[in-house]
């Protein structure tokens, strides 16, 4: 290990202290009785997939906020989705370890936290009256498998790339005082919470690196770029369009064209792709799928 690395018990340490520190319960910390605003948006408008398009141009405010609001119900299902692979990888990692290391409890303490995320967003999809969506039936097969055979940095880096583009998105989202206050308020929760769960995946991917073998770097490579294209696609997704009231094939078509929707997925993508690209994860053949999804510039 070089002297940069972090220390594997020091960092889970001070990530078990500020959970102790700083935790939240969604059942008691968030107003779920509170009313929703019906001229409020559900993610800022600059973040809505066909924001500045034709379409957009001929919506009227009640139409945009319900594509919104749809998006914002996607957004969330697909993290429902990912979080329950999440655990699973947290929950292998860890039967494999050593019980007393602090390194395990932490795995441990996400745990409790994605549990809790995830109970919090199935709570706002039917808070705001809406019907969760479905990953595509190969998206959905291909999760059920993944706990099995992403190990090592593969891991992390499939983490990272379900946690940090969400993260900053979010964190637009929560400082917009223009939006719902009950979507505010659990994207706050969310946000303080990943954090650390980023900081976690973070030093360990470094730690894995420095023992890894090519082969396996290279799968690391092929994760990181399929999960720019799952993502890209995933905020994209028809359902949420004819949902909306809108034609599908054409919304689809408009928000990958549309110059608004790649900034914010440049924007959302830039913190991971600068640590990636440290770790010499992004490049070779796969940086074509990185471009091909829009998040890599």
């Amino acid at each position: 290990m070089s002297p940069s690395t972090p220390n594997r018990e020091a960092t889970a340490q001070r990530l078990l202290t500020s959970s102790a520190k700083l935790s939240y319960d969604p059942e008691i910390d968030i107003d779920w009785d509170a009313p929703l605003a019906e001229d409020k948006f559900y993610v800022p408008e600059h973040l809505v997939t066909l924001y500045g398009t034709p379409m957009w141009a001929a919506m009227d405010q009640r139409q945009r906020i319900e594509l919104s609001k749809q998006e914002l119900v996607n957004t969330v299902s697909v993290g429902i989705w990912f979080e329950t692979i999440l655990m699973q990888l947290l929950l292998r990692l860890t039967y494999h370890r050593d019980p007393t290391s602090r390194h395990v409890h932490y795995a441990f303490a996400e745990v409790a936290d994605e549990c809790r995320h995830s109970t919090m967003f199935g709570r706002l999809i039917e808070r705001v009256d809406g019907r969760p969506y479905r990953q595509p039936f190969v998206w959905h097969r291909i999760g059920q498998v993944l706990p099995l055979v992403l190990t090592g940095p593969s891991m992390w880096v499939a983490t990272l790339m379900g946690e940090e583009v969400f993260d900053v998105l979010q964190r637009d989202t929560m400082r917009d005082e223009r939006l719902q206050p009950l979507v505010q308020a659990v994207m706050r929760i969310h946000v303080t919470e990943e954090a650390r769960h980023v900081r976690y995946a973070r030093a360990d991917l470094v730690r894995r690196l420095e023992r890894t073998n090519r082969a396996s770097k290279e799968f690391a490579r092929f994760v990181g770029a399929q999960g720019a294209m799952l993502l890209a696609t995933a905020l994209t997704n028809p359902s949420q369009y004819k949902r909306a009231g809108l034609d599908p094939r054409e919304a689809r078509r408009q928000a990958w064209a549309n110059p608004h929707h790649r900034e914010a997925k440049r924007h959302g993508a830039e913190r991971v792709v600068r640590f990636l690209s440290e770790q010499d994860l992004i490049g070779g053949p796969t940086v074509r799928l990185w471009r091909r999804s829009g998040l890599l510039d």
